[in-house]
């Protein structure tokens, strides 16, 4: 029976999945890092292979339903539980410059595939490992762009997919009440990541802080919140 605590994490080959998967193995979780192409994490196993925190990396396109199917036969096969879910993979394939008006509905129908449908189609193949955990703990990463309360024009697509997942986190952490499960979202700040930029005033490692905490609150911590920097903001 494995002892350490189990996190998964989507999207772990680059950026704020990466920093999270690096901080979780360090801090003594046994990481499952994913990523459409194993290959990509290969570089992160070796770094803390050597440093004594071996992690898994599997396989893992949340687009498609059988790689999520797949993924959870798995885990079930060999640790019979997950701990933390930590749902990072997500995509931006518009512009500030866009406007709502000339968003092509491809491209919102292909941004909500992976940071919406992506989302929810992996943590459902999930569920029944993290019901087994004593405390399962489902952490989404959203953005303070979807945030209704402060909802301005510019890169609609991925605005609207942000949103729609914090709608997510509410609905799921109102089906969890009572039990041992609780489920956030998380805004980890404008970073600097493949998508945020090199401009960005943030480190992955310290965007992912708040995603790390949620990962692993006690028993008397929060569900269904919406926070950024360990504080909840308006949804």
């Amino acid at each position: 029976m494995q002892s350490q605590p189990i996190a998964v994490i989507t999207g772990a080959s680059r950026g704020l999945g990466r920093a999270a998967a690096r901080r979780l193995a360090l801090e003594g979780h046994l990481v499952v890092a994913t990523a459409r192409n194993p290959a990509d994490l290969e570089a992160l196993r070796s770094e803390l292979s050597r440093a004594g925190h071996p992690i898994e990396c599997r396989p893992l396109d949340v687009t498609e339903e059988h790689s999520a199917a797949a993924l959870a036969k798995w885990l079930g096969e060999r640790y019979g539980r997950v701990d933390a879910l930590i749902n990072s993979a997500a995509i931006s394939l518009d512009r500030y410059s866009t406007s709502v008006l000339d968003l092509p509905l491809d491209t919102l129908r292909r941004t909500l595939e992976t940071n919406l449908f992506g989302v929810l189609r992996v943590t459902q193949a999930l569920m029944p490992l993290l019901r087994a955990s004593r405390a399962g703990r489902v952490v989404n990463l959203s953005s303070g762009l979807g945030q209704l309360a402060d909802m301005a024009s510019g890169v609609p697509a991925y605005r609207i997919s942000k949103t729609a997942l914090n709608a997510v986190t509410r609905i799921l952490a109102t089906e969890m009440a009572g039990s041992p499960i609780k489920v956030n979202s998380v805004c980890p700040g404008w970073c600097r990541t493949d998508m945020g930029g090199a401009a960005a005033p943030r480190s992955p490692e310290e965007g992912i802080d708040t995603v790390v905490w949620l990962a692993t609150l006690p028993e008397d911590g929060p569900s269904g919140g919406f926070f950024r920097d360990r504080q909840p903001i308006a949804w």
